[in-house]
């Protein structure tokens, strides 16, 4: 007869934890899409993305470029390696963002890329605050 213990997990199980990185700040809902990453290294979840005009592919986005890519579009959804070649990547189109989590050119400072963004649905935060009651 084998007994059971209160553990839950039995030999040879194992567990995982999920830890968000806090990226998504708010309860607006996400719009995404799959487009093509040029490019560009590697690219961590995160990135501000612009959209260059002559290839339609999005790369990290730099306020003094020429390209297109100077008009921030979009945001990253996971890391993606585009040392060699272009990839097909997610990104995110609406939201609320945390900013202390978005990767940006230095370029671009936040107050910059929250009135850019803003015509867009992307919106910038500085993190979710509990309500006061």
């Amino acid at each position: 007869m084998d007994q059971f213990g209160q553990n839950q997990f039995a030999p040879g199980m194992k567990s995982s934890v999920f830890v968000p990185d806090q990226l998504v700040s708010g309860p607006l809902q996400l719009v995404t899409d799959s487009v093509t990453i040029g490019v560009s290294g590697v690219l961590k979840r995160g990135t501000v993305l612009g959209m260059v005009t002559a290839s339609g592919s999005y790369i990290p986005s730099k306020k003094d470029a020429t390209d297109g890519s100077e008009k921030p579009v979009a945001i990253l959804v996971d890391n993606v390696d585009t040392t060699t070649t272009a990839q097909t990547g997610g990104v995110y189109l609406m939201g609320e963002f945390n900013q202390n989590r978005l990767i940006f050119d230095a370029t671009w400072t936040i107050a910059g890329l929250k009135a850019a963004l803003r015509p867009l649905a992307i919106f910038l935060r500085d993190g979710i605050q509990a309500p006061i009651s």
